[in-house]
């Protein structure tokens, strides 16, 4: 799909912690750098310079803390309904939001809808394997608390059609996460989902090999591309690593600062340290991907900075000129 066809990117202005200057700031670099045309909805007298962006207006602002099925219901001009409406309406390609994230996939899901055949939608998230060419993808990173066996199939198949859609993995290697890499280790539904990955069914059309139960240590290792488990599993997954790693950054930094030797050999560790660094920073993966949509919806963390919204819209670029919603749709069709 070329620049002059394709669609704007919906900003969602009004979201995040850095809201909305940060958020307007990465908008307008992403159409600088990038070339993308973005639109950024919210309410036009706090956005301020919108640098020459379309704004849709919306009068609402649905709050981080908020209830987010109660505030998506009652909140109808919010600026995340309006931008998932902007999707819905063929309006905008896609949309990106660094607010609320229960909030965030309401909308979507109540605007933009679900493919047939999608039992639920699900975050997948790009975690950083360090001196790995590719992230792991883990799904579902929060949309689900509790799932059945039958959804977390169809999250082993949307997580491949991602991985190779964005990643170019020809076969991607499919996990199930577990306490144990026995067949019969885990929940009853880890147990349950197990055998029917195993059967293969599910890779006919979406590709992907099922490589058996990984454990929490195998997420960030090359030896898996996806790895699928329940939203509830999968977010304490996710915040675990990345309290994790924000702690062990802090500390090798300190450890640099505690007397003349160590800081001497900081000045010469930390610039080689920085492309791990870069690596790990959630800024540089762009956001996480809601996947079972009719239109791709960007997740940004919630202290996303401009860069972080750059890479949101390069993200969200990528999916459609890719078609991964039509490659998902192909890959899960209606029993």
């Amino acid at each position: 799909m070329s620049d002059t066809t394709r669609l704007p990117v919906a900003v969602d202005a009004m979201g995040g912690d850095r809201a909305p200057g940060e958020i307007v700031a990465g908008a307008v670099r992403a159409r600088d750098e990038l070339g993308v045309e973005v639109v950024l909805v919210g309410r036009p007298d706090e956005i301020g310079d919108t640098g020459g962006l379309e704004v849709i207006a919306a009068s609402e602002v649905i709050a981080m803390d908020a209830d987010p099925g109660r505030s998506v219901r009652t909140m109808k001009d919010s600026s995340l309904v309006r931008a998932a409406e902007a999707v819905r309406d063929a309006k905008a390609c896609a949309m990106v939001s660094a607010g609320n994230t229960g909030a965030t996939m309401a909308s979507a899901l109540l605007r933009i809808k679900r493919l047939p055949g999608v039992g639920r939608p699900a975050i997948a998230t790009p975690i950083p394997c360090p001196g790995a060419e590719t992230p792991t993808v883990l799904l579902d990173a929060g949309a689900n608390a509790e799932c059945s066996a039958e959804w977390l199939v169809q999250f082993a198949q949307m997580g491949a059609v991602y991985a190779r859609q964005r990643y170019g993995i020809e076969d991607p290697k499919v996990g199930l996460l577990s306490i144990g890499e026995e067949p019969t280790k885990g929940t009853p539904l880890v147990k349950e989902t197990h055998g029917l990955l195993a059967a293969g069914d599910w890779a006919a059309a979406s590709g992907g090999t099922f490589v058996g139960n990984v454990e929490g240590r195998d997420v960030m290792s090359p030896d898996v591309d996806v790895v699928v488990t329940d939203g509830f599993t999968g977010n304490v997954v996710l915040k675990t690593l990345e309290g994790g790693m924000r702690s062990l950054v802090k500390a090798i930094l300190a450890s640099f600062d505690t007397n003349d030797d160590t800081r001497a050999a900081g000045e010469v560790l930390i610039p080689a340290l920085l492309p791990l660094y870069g690596q790990l920073d959630p800024d540089n993966t762009g956001g996480a991907l809601l996947l079972g949509l009719n239109g791709p919806c960007i997740i940004s963390h919630g202290s996303s900075s401009a860069t972080a919204i750059v890479n949101a819209v390069q993200v969200a670029v990528e999916m459609v000129d890719g078609d991964l919603c039509g490659a998902i749709g192909r890959a899960i069709r209606p029993a």
